[in-house]
């Protein structure tokens, strides 16, 4: 009973300090092991093949010690500790921690003489020879995997041992010395040549060390022992290295085998990666008349619709998508992209009850959009006009994470600004900045805030720290140097500041506007022209439209400039900018 007791204790001790994540390789090991993660250890019995350890005090105070110390940032003594702990009792769960320790202290020969250890002392363990080739594999010492893996396969029973070939490939394949590896690949196979398996592994090997012409040959005579196989004709379109003659590849193949549903849906992807949407589509339909409720395939079929401007056909799939969703809870796809879809759907049709009932069916507990689809929630109820409603949706939205928190103060800031509430924006962001003071959006709103309350020092100076905090947000440079120019006030630091702007975004249509309004102050007409045409031409936006109109009227081109004007006032008549600019001029439309 002593004894018995013992090992118990033992088990739980180790299983309470057993890491429970997969260790982490040392930096000259190059990667991982290929074992999975470590599982806590079971308590012993004689069926188990461990040792019946006496749990001394003794051994219990060192192996407390030593966890003490490992989690106080020391490696060393601990290591030691384990290493020798395992080789006084046999016991392999032991050197498996003395190897964890090694790992995580990024020490690789220390860790690979705990992983031997570790499979002297349980050699029947698959994880720990799983540990030691992964291991030795990534070393410069990968040529004492060569006889383990031979013995795997030849102990393997005649069913398992194509699993097998593709195991070792998998692990050979992180090797850093890619010919050795390939060397010893094509040994080991030799005997097993008449399997499919085996040529498929050598052309993933030849395509790893770059021998494609090999590849597709291995891959070819893959594809000539069994003619059906959808992997076999998968790995002969990869190792192609073309599309063209991958689609070909798999087009072939499915003539021959019309069932076949992996490679069916490969075609379709390929067929959507060059663009040929119809034929695509045309294959996921196929895939559906064989499995109806495919996911990947309805899913698919909604992203080739919205790409096809076909918006009914979309919703239908996406709509059948989630519904086979549900059918299959064990799926770990999340529906959160195509909720967000059908909501956009819905709302571009002006159906805005329905476009939130879709961001309603995210689930806070499956999604990482479920901020995202409730911020979304809050903007589509205040498009509505319901203020107050849209402000309390806010209020409503739980996270932990700081720079969402502060994204929600600035959501409800600019509902207030939208709504004409311009001192209730400012204040709110102005709360906002005493939690995060050095948020870069937040300050950015801020500042635009501030030059509508005529606090143009205090607009300066928040966008100053926006560009001291991120050096590369080219919109500060811009917003700065546009009011600047608006005001007719240091006009050469206007350019330089909307120049640095443009450098960043040159494609940026407002920024082009800038830089024609900042020419045009500095009475440079010309170059004042051709950048607002630019800038017109990327977007017609209304503010553009005044501005490149106001130039033309000054170049006495009047007539185009009221054209401009009534396109301008056709899209916003509300717009200030053009109201303004007509009043000063004394021009009626």
């Amino acid at each position: 009973m002593k004894n018995a007791f013992a090992i118990v204790t033992l088990s739980a001790l180790m299983a309470t300090h057993a890491m429970a994540q997969t260790p982490v390789v040392p930096a000259d090991a190059g990667a991982s092991p290929s074992a999975a993660a470590p599982q806590e250890p079971v308590a012993a019995s004689t069926s188990d093949g461990l040792p019946n350890v006496d749990l001394s005090s003794d051994l219990l105070y060192k192996l407390t010690r030593a966890e003490m110390e490992f989690k106080s940032g020391q490696w060393q003594g601990p290591y030691v500790t384990m290493m020798m702990a395992a080789q006084q009792t046999r016991d392999p769960r032991l050197a498996r921690r003395a190897s964890e320790m090694a790992l995580a202290a990024k020490q690789g020969g220390e860790a690979l003489a705990a992983i031997r250890l570790w499979r002297d002392l349980a050699p029947e363990s698959d994880e720990a020879t799983q540990f030691f080739l992964g291991f030795v594999v990534l070393t410069d010492k990968i040529e004492e995997a060569e006889p383990i893996f031979a013995e795997r396969l030849a102990n393997a029973p005649p069913g398992a041992r194509g699993v097998a070939l593709f195991q070792m490939q998998q692990i050979l394949a992180r090797s850093n010395d890619k010919l050795y590896a390939y060397a010893m690949l094509t040994r080991l196979v030799q005997p097993y040549l008449d399997m499919f398996e085996a040529h498929l592994v050598l052309a993933q090997g030849a395509l790893s060390i770059g021998e494609r012409d090999r590849a597709i040959g291995e891959a070819n005579k893959a594809l000539a022992i069994k003619p059906n196989s959808e992997l076999a004709a998968l790995t002969l379109a990869q190792v192609t290295g073309e599309t063209e003659a991958a689609g070909k590849v798999l087009a072939a193949f499915l003539e021959k085998n019309p069932d076949a549903v992996e490679v069916r849906g490969a075609y379709a992807r390929l067929l959507v990666e060059q663009k040929q949407l119809e034929p695509a589509r045309d294959q996921f339909l196929l895939l559906l008349k064989s499995q109806p409720d495919n996911v990947g395939g309805l899913y698919a079929l909604g992203i080739v619709a919205l790409q096809l401007e076909d918006t009914k056909g979309a919703e239908q799939y996406f709509k059948r998508f989630l519904a086979a969703l549900e059918k299959t809870p064990g799926d770990a796809r999340d529906p959160f992209k195509a909720l967000m879809i059908l909501s956009q759907i819905a709302e571009t049709r002006g159906d805005t009850a329905g476009a939130i009932a879709w961001l309603d069916k995210v689930d806070n507990s499956a999604s990482n959009g479920y901020f995202d689809a409730r911020l979304r929630r809050a903007q589509l109820i205040a498009r509505g006009g319901n203020l107050d409603a849209a402000r309390k949706a806010l209020t409503e939205i739980e996270t932990d994470d700081q720079a969402k928190q502060a994204q929600v103060l600035l959501v409800d800031a600019q509902f207030l600004r939208d709504a004409g509430y311009v001192q209730s924006a400012y204040t709110v962001l102005e709360n906002a900045l005493l939690r995060f003071p050095d948020n870069p959006e937040l300050l950015y709103d801020y500042a635009l805030l501030a030059e509508r309350l005529d606090k143009l020092d205090l607009m300066e100076s928040s966008l100053r720290r926006v560009m001291a905090l991120a050096p590369d947000n080219q919109h500060a440079y811009n917003a700065l140097g546009y009011s600047l120019a608006e005001r007719g006030i240091r006009l050469q630091e206007a350019y330089a500041l909307i120049e640095k702007a443009l450098q960043m975004a040159p494609g940026d249509p407002f920024i082009m506007d800038s830089m024609g309004w900042v020419q045009f102050r500095m009475g440079n007409l010309p170059a004042a022209e051709a950048a607002l045409r630019r800038a017109y031409a990327v977007r017609s936006d209304p503010e553009i439209a005044v501005h490149l109109g106001e130039v033309l009227w000054q170049k006495g081109e009047k007539d185009e400039a009221q054209k401009l004007w009534r396109e301008a006032q056709g899209k916003d008549p509300k717009n200030d900018a053009l109201k303004s600019t007509l009043a000063r001029l004394n021009v009626s439309l």
